[in-house]
């Protein structure tokens, strides 16, 4: 199938975004003796862009140089954090996501500075600074506390991390768990936020592998490293997501689990980007119909007003 025995990984060129691209390289490595692989770094001009996402075309920004270059063949596979896949633009023809890696903690985290006398959201003081990098981060903790100030921070965790540090301009930070984990960076970790407080980004946590499909051989190979139950809970999301057309800037979460009855539970939210307007839903379905709970907790949100919420925030 692979007869030079050698695959290329194409991945953004941050810490975080390396590490990924290396937990996947191991992974291969381990399944075919012998197998080379080179990690290729692509600088995206989501990347090197510091202003509004938005002015970019939105989280596409992360994805069109990696796609340009596996559709023309400098890679022979991508890496992508399924939180930064938008919902709201098509994959390339003639690619897939060969490999959903088994999901890992998708709660989102309070940081505090260096001796700060906090320990959580509830014990910040009316006005303190908050830091983040998502709408969706922002909708939510000014919903259970719209007497906090929160600014978005860009940049990828490491150079946020950073700022935050030196620049000792915010009294939290809000980040993802599991990147914090992929950085080696989890003991910055101040508080969980329960997802009822904090509902997840649709695929936290989440790594894909993204293939040309006429690459038959590439695609078995990674189709080794697919998680099964993953895959049914990121295609409920992702349903979810793109049937509620949203744009980079709507604040929406989802997140899917197996309950203890062995049916999928779906959480779906969107937000105004002040949190003051929310539409919810929660909804369960047998575990072979992902994509059909993922629609119907679309059209749930899209009765209680998802649509009107969408449509008032500018792109």
């Amino acid at each position: 199938m692979l007869p030079d025995l050698r695959i290329r990984i194409g991945s953004r060129t941050s810490p975080m975004a390396l590490a990924q691209a290396n937990q996947v390289r191991d992974l291969l490595t381990g399944q075919v003796d012998g197998l080379e692989a080179e990690i290729v770094g692509i600088q995206t001009s989501g990347d090197r862009w510091q202003g509004d996402l938005a002015e970019l075309g939105g989280k596409s920004a992360f994805l069109k140089e990696i796609d340009r270059h596996l559709l023309s063949g400098d890679i022979d596979i991508a890496v992508h954090c399924m939180k930064d896949v938008p919902g709201d633009v098509p994959l390339p023809e003639g690619t897939a996501f060969a490999a959903y890696l088994e999901r890992e903690d998708a709660h989102d985290v309070i940081v505090f500075p260096s001796g700060s006398p906090y320990g959580s959201v509830d014990e910040l003081p009316a006005g303190a600074r908050v830091a983040t990098s998502a709408v969706r981060r922002k909708a939510q903790i000014l919903r259970v506390r719209p007497d906090l100030r929160v600014d978005r921070i860009r940049g990828n965790v490491n150079s946020r991390l950073a700022r935050f540090d030196t620049e000792q301009q915010f009294d939290a930070m809000i980040l993802a768990r599991a990147g914090l984990r992929r950085i080696g960076m989890e003991d910055r970790v101040g508080q969980v936020l329960p997802v009822e407080t904090m509902c997840p980004a649709i695929g936290a946590g989440v790594i894909g592998v993204q293939c040309r499909t006429a690459d038959t051989g590439v695609m078995e190979l990674v189709r080794l490293l697919d998680h099964a139950e993953t895959r049914t809970h990121v295609t409920a999301e992702r349903t979810m997501l793109q049937d509620l057309q949203g744009h980079c800037n709507s604040p929406i979460a989802g997140h899917c689990t197996t309950a203890g009855d062995g049916r999928l539970s779906l959480i779906g939210m969107v937000f105004s980007p002040d949190g003051g307007t929310f539409a919810y839903a929660h909804e369960w379905d047998k575990p072979d119909r992902a994509p059909e709970l993922g629609a119907y907790v679309a059209a749930t949100l899209v009765r209680k007003g998802a649509h009107d919420i969408i449509g008032g925030i500018p792109h």
